[in-house]
């Protein structure tokens, strides 16, 4: 398999960063400027926008969709780069769809995301060919008969989801494989405990060996991977995620592009501990999950141990 460029959707427009929660808090369309710039300047493909509340800020969803008018112009006086619309609510969408100028963005937009259990997902892909946008599309939640959405553990599931998903976008949506990209979800590693990083992997490895998914994209939320594990290894560990992701189809990841998202050389002993961590983490015959997920997690303990000695 030929290993594909890795391209970044940069995150830092995000309540959870300091800069975004300020700028937020502000009404500051200067400081989400100034974010954007930032990662158009250091090699951004796209810049995610998502003004949701975190554990420690709450946003109203009314507020949120006030600012869109205001903050996507601004955005797009900043930069051409395109934006990538973070939120589940089709409101959302719709409010900052039409505050873009399309002619403005050197490439298309991306709806971020699409999902089983979007209670407008109908609506959601509508707006994906109005306005001619790509899309990332969650793998990790499977449809269930009754309508909805439920998670995925198994990567057959979640390869099946690829499959209805693109079955919609290219029939309902006018979309290319191309305009797709397909998020198969990215626990933290070292609290795994159910084997969501391998099913993601092997999700990968389904869509990339199927010819009818050619040309799709693969793509992560990468700074949760690391969540949990001291700072001085943090890096460390997402790059040697992308070494072992890119291997099986990733080309593009939702990451901190302030931290020099890369992957490590295949030798790389930091990739080497983590493929043994992960398999480490795979059930034996008539072994739990959760099982195995503590073997992972003591195998990512070890890797963190130098990074948290005196």
């Amino acid at each position: 398999m030929t290993v594909r460029p890795l391209r970044i959707v940069g995150d830092q427009i995000n309540n959870a960063y300091g800069r975004a929660r300020k700028a937020w808090q502000a009404r500051d369309p200067a400081g989400y400027q100034r974010l954007a710039v930032m990662q158009a300047e250091r090699g951004a493909d796209a810049i995610d926008l998502n003004v949701d509340g975190t554990a420690n800020l709450a946003v109203r969803a009314a507020e949120m969709i006030a600012f869109l008018p205001i903050v996507v112009p601004a955005i797009q006086d900043a930069t051409d780069v395109p934006i990538c619309f973070d939120n589940p609510s089709v409101d959302y969408h719709r409010v900052a769809l039409r505050a873009l100028d399309r002619s403005r963005c050197r490439g298309k937009p991306i709806l971020n995301s699409l999902a089983a259990s979007r209670t407008h997902l109908d609506e959601m892909i509508g707006l994906v060919k109005e306005y001619d946008l790509r899309c990332i599309v969650m793998a990790s939640e499977r449809f269930l008969p009754e309508g909805g959405g439920a998670q995925c553990f198994r990567p057959e599931d979640s390869h099946a989801t690829v499959l209805q998903f693109v079955d919609r976008l290219v029939t309902r949506a006018d979309r290319t494989l191309d305009d797709i990209i397909v998020d198969p979800g990215l626990a933290p590693v070292g609290a795994d405990t159910y084997g969501l990083v391998n099913i993601g992997l092997d999700t990968m490895r389904l869509c990339t060996a199927d010819p009818q998914l050619a040309g799709i994209h693969l793509s992560v939320g990468l700074t949760n991977f690391a969540w949990g594990t001291p700072k001085g290894v943090r890096d460390k560990l997402e790059h040697a995620y992308l070494s072992i992701a890119q291997d099986v189809g990733l080309d593009m990841a939702l990451a901190n592009i302030e931290r020099d998202p890369h992957p490590l050389p295949a030798d790389d002993p930091i990739v080497g501990a983590l493929r043994e961590a992960l398999a480490a983490g795979r059930p034996a015959e008539g072994e739990s999950a959760e099982d195995a997920g503590f073997r992972q997690a003591v195998k990512i303990m070890d890797i963190c141990r130098p990074y948290t000695e005196d």
